[in-house]
């Protein structure tokens, strides 16, 4: 894992020299399966030179939730947990197992468990499984679930388990393309299916004569 975050650590710094898209599709299926609501939004994602975050609406969000109403802590995982980095600022906050080794994508991978050691308040973390590339200890595939689940007397927050896929977008290393999830969220109020899908698409190197324009 020491390989692993460093191997992070630099994807991190490359994906910041990177403009990209990032399209969230999330829609609430009834008892059915029929699709009863949903919402969508499409983000230009820039990062400064000093690796800091801004990004900015295409369009306007469409909104047609019914049950669902999603929350500051959705849109923060939306922003870092499923496009999940193990970087080296990151790694003291988990414990790791090997789980064994497979195949995804014709890549020979390393499966690695993490979890987290423990969750402050406030903390977004991420709980599940890595496949790390033997060959460069690159992630190459997360699966897990953001957490915590959140329940109070009052209220209830929870949380999709998820797939993030990744490619070679600049043929060295490997960043998100597409999470995609499809999972039952059990409220107390009763259980609601959820199918989630967010793309990263339009990668282009950030420089001196880059142009984004932005649709109303």
């Amino acid at each position: 894992m020491r390989r692993a975050a460093a191997r992070e650590t630099e994807t991190e710094l490359a994906q910041s020299n990177y403009l990209y898209r990032q399209t969230v599709t999330i829609d609430e299926m009834d008892n059915r399966g029929a699709k009863a609501g949903g919402y969508q939004e499409v983000r230009e994602i820039i990062f400064s030179p000093k690796q800091e975050r801004s990004e900015q609406m295409v369009g306007k969000p469409r909104d047609t939730l019914v049950h669902l109403k999603l929350t500051e802590e959705d849109f923060r995982d939306i922003r870092e947990i499923q496009p999940f980095l193990l970087t080296n600022d990151q790694k003291f906050l988990y414990e790791t197992q090997f789980r064994g080794e497979e195949t995804v994508d014709q890549e020979d991978c390393y499966v690695i468990r993490i979890r987290p050691h423990q969750i402050l308040q406030g903390q977004r973390l991420f709980d599940g499984l890595l496949w790390v590339s033997k060959k460069d200890y690159s992630t190459v595939r997360a699966e897990g679930q953001a957490v915590p689940q959140i329940r109070t007397s009052t209220t209830e927050n929870l949380f999709p388990h998820f797939t993030t896929i990744r490619g070679k977008v600049d043929g060295e290393h490997w960043f998100p393309v597409v999470t995609y999830g499809d999972d039952t969220l059990d409220f107390r109020s009763g259980a609601q299916r959820i199918r989630m899908t967010i793309r990263y698409s339009d990668y282009r190197k950030f420089g001196s004569d880059s142009k984004i324009t932005f649709e109303k």
